[in-house]
């Protein structure tokens, strides 16, 4: 009979067997976590997490390996997961993604080095070129006409910016979009490779592509030299857990070994690294099916959902493409004469549902491994609820979505790093239009930068966050989270 599981096998969770190994061998600590299994925890705490989870914090090394590390636990689960994601190497991440983007960077690139950029990086890849010292080309993502919806960055338009910069030493961009989008990886990759220079994707928000086929395809699959996905974030594995992926040999995989230990925590959570684990192997003997009912019901929520008045809800017949995370629903509001912050602050307060993100135009809800009928639901009962009780639009026409229209393409002023570090004063925000940004300005979420350190600021950006700030939202990054002030090249 042949072996069901050729290959790697997968039924094996190294860390989580490790993990359950040390917790029956009664091991009485000297070392850290100072609250030593839970027994020195605040009474409260351990109520609240229990005493099985206090009882699994414990270190990587002198825990389940001798301070050592001649086990090489980690190692073994590390192997396993990038035979999962079709990777050569993966190293797992502690800090989420964000480790992964500015140990990817560190490794690839040398001060001063020109990178081509996508524009609507997360700020963790924007941190990284600040790090590195690297001076980004910046591309732009193409807009949707009518959804104002980022559409992804062209290889067309990669080619065009390696062909003006053909010192780039990497392409970077992020692939899925915040909103589901992916950008066509394949062809990025070909046309970066036709000229020499590696690809990384921030693939954060894809973690599952590579396990269904009815999803687009994964960095990994599409060529890439480098990605890092978010396990945390649609997957089963606890929060802040990522991978970052390598495959061949452009970008020296002993060098990203090296920075993935500066950027990562010298004393790892074995609960995250386990939970890592215990989600490849979920997802590699399983994944398929559970992804299968993922967006059966992501699905019918996005049928139910338009079905409502003033509701309507992305997806793939709208953008015109098969290229889509189905599992996103992203859903506008404009239609309920409410902004997508109101939507939100009614979805938490009086339904207890709680969204992944709003905007001005609506919010996005994730649909996961995780969701059943009932959730679903859930979901879409407190939605119906509001549209029974929906109000004529405050304000006509379109309401913008997408930040894509106010990001600056090209090259910056001054390299962030440069810019960071330079003297800077504070100015109204309304006045700092044609004056250069010293600091990061970031709605989160998503966490694109609208304004990097050394972009000119434009009037398009300042009435985009004027408007933004007026209605609530989060910034992250400045100095005046109120966006009363803007910190600009003194």
């Amino acid at each position: 009979m042949p072996d069901p599981f050729p290959g790697p096998d997968h039924r094996r969770a190294p860390l989580l067997d490790a993990l359950r190994c040390y917790r029956e061998a009664d091991f009485a600590p000297f070392s850290t976590p100072g609250h030593k299994r839970g027994a020195g925890a605040d009474p409260e705490l351990r109520e609240l997490l229990g005493s099985d989870a206090l009882a699994s914090d414990i270190p990587l090394g002198g825990g389940i390996d001798d301070s050592h590390f001649t086990g090489d636990t980690l190692g073994a689960a590390e192997r396993l997961a990038a035979a999962a994601w079709g990777a050569d190497r993966a190293f797992f991440l502690l800090n989420g993604s964000s480790a992964g983007n500015h140990a990817y960077l560190l490794a690839a690139l040398n001060p001063g080095d020109e990178v081509v950029v996508a524009r609507d990086i997360h700020k963790s890849l924007l941190v990284a070129l600040i790090l590195t010292g690297a001076r980004p080309v910046y591309v732009a993502p193409r807009l949707h006409p009518t959804l104002d919806v980022g559409l992804g960055v062209a290889a067309a338009d990669i080619a065009a910016a390696l062909d003006a910069h053909p010192a780039a030493r990497l392409v970077a961009v992020v692939s899925p979009s915040y909103c589901g989008v992916p950008s066509d990886l394949a062809a990025i990759a070909r046309v970066a490779h036709e000229r020499g220079v590696p690809l990384y994707v921030d693939e954060a928000w894809g973690p599952h592509f590579a396990f269904h086929p009815g999803l687009p395809p994964s960095a990994m699959a599409s060529g890439a030299d480098g990605a890092v996905v978010s396990t945390h974030k649609v997957l089963a594995s606890l929060t802040q857990a990522a991978i970052l992926q390598v495959r061949g040999d452009r970008i020296d995989p002993e060098r990203v070994a090296t920075t993935v230990g500066m950027a990562n925590t010298t004393s790892p959570s074995v609960t995250i690294l386990a939970s890592i684990d215990a989600c490849r192997r979920q997802m590699a003997l399983f994944g398929h099916a559970l992804l299968d009912r993922a967006i059966v019901l992501a699905e019918d929520a996005r049928t139910r959902l338009r079905a409502l008045p003033g509701v309507d809800v992305l997806g793939a017949d709208r953008l015109g493409t098969d290229a889509y995370d189905r599992t996103k629903l992203v859903v506008d509001v404009h239609g309920l004469g409410m902004t997508g912050f109101q939507v939100e602050r009614a979805l938490r307060e009086r339904f207890r549902v709680q969204p992944e993100m709003s905007d001005l135009a609506g919010v996005i809800c994730l649909v996961s491994v995780a969701d059943t009928t009932e959730s679903i639901g859930r979901l879409v009962a407190a939605f119906a609820a509001l549209a029974d009780e929906r109000r004529p639009p405050a304000e006509q026409g379109a309401t913008p979505r997408s930040s894509g229209a106010v990001l600056t393409a090209g090259i910056p002023a001054l390299s962030p790093r440069d810019a960071f570090f330079a003297p800077s004063r504070a100015v109204p925000l309304r006045d700092a239009a044609g004056e250069v940004s010293a600091e990061l300005v970031i709605p989160y979420p998503p966490g694109i930068p609208i304004l990097a350190p050394g972009d000119v600021v434009s009037a398009e950006a300042v009435a985009y966050l004027e408007r933004g700030a007026a209605h609530g939202m989060y910034v992250s990054g400045a100095a005046d989270p109120t966006l009363g002030t803007l910190r600009i090249l003194a």
